[in-house]
């Protein structure tokens, strides 16, 4: 039998251990956390991808999980609104697409195959080594195993690319932006709604799920140059974002107040990873690893979904082409789908004076206006079928 490790167990990893355990394959994920994530920002899934968890069997229980926001607030400066729309206007789509928070979407991934896939919390691989038996593999606890094939599904600072590639650096393509999400106290009585706050260059948002005693709290804001240094420092990450928003008014400073206090902290920067391949040996890429499209797509577990899937029927229908065949026929969508953002152009977050009151009055008047279709490059690939 196949032997496959699979670093990451969010999205894209456990998606890949379904299909390959489906084909016969003995799968391990190993995540560096010691447990699962639970909960989190809401994450899309559409298009394509839709036709992936269809074939999983599990679109009745993302449908339950469907967070259903019902409107988006647009505010200015001083908290007034700026405009009001249903999501649908503003991003488009048919009402297929659904929005799942993202832990509960990793749950229901790893209820999947937990019973018949080896999953190794609290660890991660600290060494490769490729060979023609195999890939040989240290982990950070001092276990030692050789595997078939070594999956990296470990996300945008990907530990196995690192390992297989070389530093992220050359591969980390910044779209001019930072964000911080945490957990907070719904002080607002928010229920299935967003609010959405802008200064040029920097913007506050509360987003609650629900009706319940927490929201979403989201910072973000626009930075010449990629902080790598605070990618690893969450005192240097709470320390910058406080000092970009620490005169501004609105909800803000609560908001800076519960970012210093939040124990589920999530920092980064808006980017996208282009790699001119995604393979090495015995050893390739999945996902935001690869090829991650940043959130401002809203197509990072979308596009995860579909590689997972076809990464893992070529890896089992013709092993020795395998990852050149999925590189192959999955690239084009990849592509098309990061396309669909470029540096500094995020119609959320505008970064002048004369963007921001442009974007406010097409907003507008987008909101006597029918939704808009569904983009064509959610839907730009027809799934190969394995069998």
């Amino acid at each position: 039998m196949s032997t496959v490790l699979i670093s990451g167990a969010s999205i894209a990893g456990p998606a890949l251990a379904f299909w390959l355990r489906r084909r016969g394959v003995e799968v391990t994920v190993v995540e560096k956390s010691h447990t699962l994530r639970g909960g989190g920002y809401p994450v899309d899934v559409r298009g394509t991808a839709l036709s992936v968890v269809e074939r999983m069997g599990l679109l009745p229980r993302l449908r339950e999980a469907h967070v259903d926001t019902r409107r988006i607030t647009f505010l200015d400066a001083d908290g007034s609104e700026a405009a009001s729309l249903r999501p649908e206007v503003l991003i488009g789509g048919d009402g297929s697409d659904l929005e799942v928070r993202r832990g509960d979407l990793a749950e229901i991934l790893h209820e999947t195959t937990r019973d018949d896939v080896e999953y190794l919390f609290d660890d991660t691989v600290v060494a490769m080594s490729d060979g023609p038996g195999g890939v040989d593999v240290t982990f950070r606890s001092g276990l030692q195993r050789t595997y078939d094939h070594v999956i990296g599904a470990d996300g945008l600072h990907s530990t196995v690319r690192e390992l297989t590639f070389g530093p992220e650096e050359q591969f980390h393509r910044y779209l001019g932006y930072c964000f911080a999400g945490f957990t907070m106290p719904n002080h607002l009585g928010l229920d299935h709604e967003a609010l959405l706050w802008n200064e040029p260059g920097r913007a506050a948002a509360l987003y609650a799920v629900g009706s319940g005693e927490n929201v979403h709290g989201f910072l973000s804001f626009t930075r010449d140059e990629a902080p790598f240094g605070a990618f690893r420092d969450p005192e240097a990450q709470r320390d910058l974002v406080a000092s970009v928003f620490a005169d501004d008014g609105w909800e803000v400073p609560r908001l800076v107040e519960a970012l210093r206090a939040a124990d589920d902290l999530f920092f980064d920067t808006v980017s996208q990873i282009r790699m001119p391949r995604w393979s090495s040996g015995r050893v390739a890429l999945v996902g935001d690893a690869a090829y991650a499209p940043s959130f401002l797509t809203g197509q990072g577990s979308s596009l995860a979904l579909v590689g997972a899937y076809v990464l893992a029927g070529h890896l089992t229908s013709a092993p020795e082409q395998a990852f050149e065949a999925y590189e192959r026929s999955t690239r084009p969508f990849v592509e098309a789908n990061q396309g669909l953002v470029e540096k500094g152009n995020a119609e959320l977050f505008p970064a002048t004076a004369e963007a921001l009151a442009a974007r406010n009055a097409a907003l507008r008047a987008r909101t006597t206006m029918p939704a808009e279709a569904s983009r064509p490059e959610h839907s730009a690939m027809t799934l190969p079928d394995f069998g």
